[in-house]
């Protein structure tokens, strides 16, 4: 009884930790009531969406937090504000409704999509290079907050990619961890069936996956029972780019050997200072997440060059979020980096000369310093 209750305890002060480093600013709720009409000036995101989530009653939420029997697709397109008007990496919710699209983030148009109307869809993929980009968010994220959130990455990152995104079933509050980890390994099922079908349609030649946070672990989930049941994952996943994951070590070790060779092009964004998973690894017995990991000291660096894996570590890039936890996203250059080289297919490794350099070259309108700092943040392993 006494090891059951002080288990109890420690779980509950990590929640409260947690809910305290992932508090963040009021806004709007239940944003998702399309304008009529556009803005001059703003930019749209228009996006495939898969999930996994129960339909909602609720005006302006479309989907809820709890589990779905099967899994539905809806298209929706965000407008975005001016360049002028934002920062890259920021996501700009409206504090009320209607949204002002010169300022914020709004919603144009959302419907659901039948399986023909898919097949359609990725057609589109030819437009942007046949390439399309498959985005899984992690814990604590509504429906809405994904949606805003992908639209934000799609939009800086400026890559050639058609957007979709795959959203589960989180309740969107920081107490609810174990749910939303159970609710993670409910949809693997559903993310295979989106990477099947992206994979096997003949318009995309070219799939990248980015998962961010608990969402990694549906990600490498859903590759490993792709990897055993064809024994191969699909040639055209190409690449897979894994953001701050929450995903202990040990699983992920698993999950990769049971990848068999060819494996897609593996990408690490790691921060030491990702106070999120600080907590997570408390919470799961103090054993190392793998989104916080050093790749640049034993033996974590001679195991990624084995594997052939390349780590990035955003250690000292630094951007609004307080919990270090969103750097991929939020940082203009970490964010613009993934859309102009890594879903590209370029490899960042040890052996790209000046590399500093390259990076202030590739992202238009680079802050000064930019060469430096991201040069002295990159650690990359391979080959």
């Amino acid at each position: 009884m006494k090891t059951f209750l002080s288990r109890r305890a420690r779980l509950g002060a990590m929640a409260v930790l947690l809910a305290q480093l992932c508090g963040c600013a009021e806004h709007a709720h239940n944003v998702l009531i399309p304008l009529e009409g556009g803005v001059s000036g703003t930019s749209k995101v228009d996006m495939l969406v898969m999930t996994t989530r129960q339909r909602s009653a609720t005006v302006g939420q479309v989907f809820d937090g709890e589990r779905a029997a099967s899994y539905s697709l809806t298209n929706v397109v965000v407008s975005i504000p001016p360049d002028a008007n934002r920062m890259v990496g920021e996501v700009q919710w409206p504090k009320e409704l209607p949204a002002n699209p010169e300022h914020d983030f709004a919603t144009l148009m959302i419907s659901d999509t039948s399986g023909s109307q898919v097949e359609g869809w990725f057609r589109h993929a030819g437009e942007n290079g046949h390439k399309v980009l498959i985005f899984v968010h992690g814990f604590n994220t509504t429906y809405e907050e994904a949606v805003y959130r992908f639209a934000q990455i799609v939009h800086d990152a400026g890559t050639r990619a058609a957007p979709v995104l795959f959203t589960w079933p989180s309740r969107g509050n920081v107490l609810q961890y174990a749910y939303d980890k159970e609710s993670a390994t409910y949809s693997r099922d559903a993310l295979e069936t989106l990477l099947t079908r992206a994979a096997n349609d003949p318009s995309v030649t070219d799939v990248t996956v980015l998962a961010h946070s608990m969402g990694n672990w549906i990600a490498m989930e859903a590759l490993r029972q792709m990897a055993i049941r064809h024994g191969r994952i699909y040639p055209k996943i190409k690449n897979v780019i894994l953001a701050a994951a929450d995903l202990d070590v040990d699983v992920f070790k698993t999950e990769f050997l049971d990848i068999p060779t060819p494996r897609p092009r593996f990408t690490l964004l790691v921060s030491d200072d990702d106070k999120a998973l600080r907590v997570s690894r408390r919470v799961a017995g103090d054993i190392d997440r793998l989104g916080a990991i050093d790749p640049s000291v034993e033996p974590s660096r001679s195991k990624l060059a084995e594997a052939d894996i390349v780590a990035i570590d955003l250690t000292k890039v630094r951007t609004d979020d307080d919990v270090n936890h969103s750097k991929f996203a939020e940082s203009p250059e970490i964010v613009r980096l993934i859309g102009t080289r890594l879903i590209e297919g370029q490899r960042i490794d040890d052996s790209t000369p000046s590399l500093g350099t390259q990076v202030s070259q590739t992202i238009a309108g680079s802050v000064a310093g930019v060469g430096s700092a991201v040069g002295q943040t990159i650690d990359a392993v391979g080959k």
